[in-house]
């Protein structure tokens, strides 16, 4: 039985903790040394990542030895749980990029134990501009109950969370067979009503997809799907705080109103993070041009096509724009998210030793990563 002592300042009190650990697991939580001076926290988990380090989960180039490329990638940012996303595209190529994930979680266990399940995002989103953000409006289309079966088959039920717009007349249906299957409904890149997205939350949609984007520049006063999904409180929202997605007072609003309890980080990560300034053609938006600053927008036009920002340097973001402190936000980048992945992303006793230690200068920056106990090696 393998054991090991790990000690780190617990980010909400201050103090030091010692935690006992075996066979990947927490057995024990106890005082620590007055000297240590790093923190502690239980790893990140990301619930929406299309891609990073010039990997994509999307597109024909997809393939296994990319998947774990990705999955050491987020280790070394901290990131213990990540869902890959799954963006609209054909159906024959949603299938290739599912069955490719799969069978990198059969080719490795690490890819397996950080990958827990898939989230896909659309196909059946809205189809108008501005709303459908950078998804291709070819392949945008209505739920099918019939479709999602395909996708399962296809992956071996790997598919855990849906994003899709409520504004379909059979999305109730949709939405109670996708539940009733275990999957985590969002909304999202949706023009849905009030009185739709109310109908999808009594149906079991919980979660609002990057809330505050996916959105036209200009919209309605009152109502509008930002205010909807602020004043739902069975609907837990993810933001992305990468500087870029989200204004500082807009990103503070929203979590004030919906309450760190009910707010989740996201990096919503395309392949192109990391990589230098440029014009590049992406899986995500097709053309698409990357700024010296990490913005990556459509060619020609302001609208975003995703994020290159990785979560761990959306949290000192978070806290710098929300002014929140930090042991708030980093719930909301582990516990909060680890609610939808069976409780994972705590430190308790019987808990997952999926754990990092971390210096604390305005940036959180990775010191050490532990998965199931396991020392990574960054």
């Amino acid at each position: 039985m393998k054991e090991e002592l790990i000690i780190g300042r617990d980010p909400a009190t201050g103090q030091p903790v010692c935690l006992h650990i075996k066979d990947g697991r927490i057995v024990s939580i106890e005082p620590g040394p007055e000297d240590c001076d790093l923190w502690i926290s239980a790893g990140l988990i990301d619930l929406q990542v299309n891609g990073c380090a010039g990997r994509d989960f999307n597109g024909p180039e997809a393939t296994v030895q990319g998947v774990i490329e990705i999955v050491e990638a987020m280790l070394a940012t901290g990131v213990t749980c990540f869902a890959p996303t799954v963006i609209t595209a054909s159906e024959t190529m949603m299938l290739r990029s599912l069955e490719v994930i799969a069978e990198a979680r059969k080719a490795s266990q690490r890819v397996a134990a950080c990958i827990p399940f898939v989230h896909v995002e659309g196909p059946h989103i809205s189809p108008l501009e501005g709303y459908r953000g950078a998804h291709p409006q070819e392949h945008i289309r209505p739920p099918s109950l019939e479709e999602f079966d395909r996708w399962q088959k296809s992956c071996g039920d790997l598919v855990g969370m849906v994003t899709m717009s409520p504004h379909y007349d059979d999305s109730a249906q949709y939405i109670t067979g996708l539940v009733t299957r275990g999957i985590h409904v969002s909304l999202g890149h949706t023009h849905a009503s009030t009185d739709q997205i109310h109908c999808a939350v009594e149906a079991g949609a919980c979660l609002s997809t990057h809330l505050g984007n996916a959105l036209p520049a200009t919209l309605p006063r009152h109502p509008n799907p930002i205010w909807s999904q602020l004043a739902e409180d069975r609907l837990t929202a993810s933001f992305i705080a990468d500087g870029h997605h989200l204004p500082a007072e807009t990103l503070k609003a929203m979590v004030r109103a919906k309450g760190i309890d009910q707010s989740i980080l996201v990096s919503d990560m395309v392949a192109l993070s990391g990589m230098p300034p440029g014009i590049y053609v992406a899986p995500v938006g097709g053309n698409v041009e990357l700024s010296e600053d990490g913005r990556l927008s459509l060619l020609g036009s302001t609208a975003l096509a995703g994020a290159t920002v990785p979560l761990v340097q959306c949290i000192g973001k978070a806290v710098r724009m929300s002014g929140r402190p930090l042991n708030e936000i980093l719930r909301m980048a582990t516990e909060i998210p680890g609610r939808f992945v069976n409780n994972r992303g705590r430190i308790a006793v019987g808990s997952s030793a999926d754990l990092i230690r971390f210096r604390w200068t305005g940036e959180l920056i990775v010191h050490d990563v532990w998965l199931n106990g396991e020392l990574i090696v960054l």
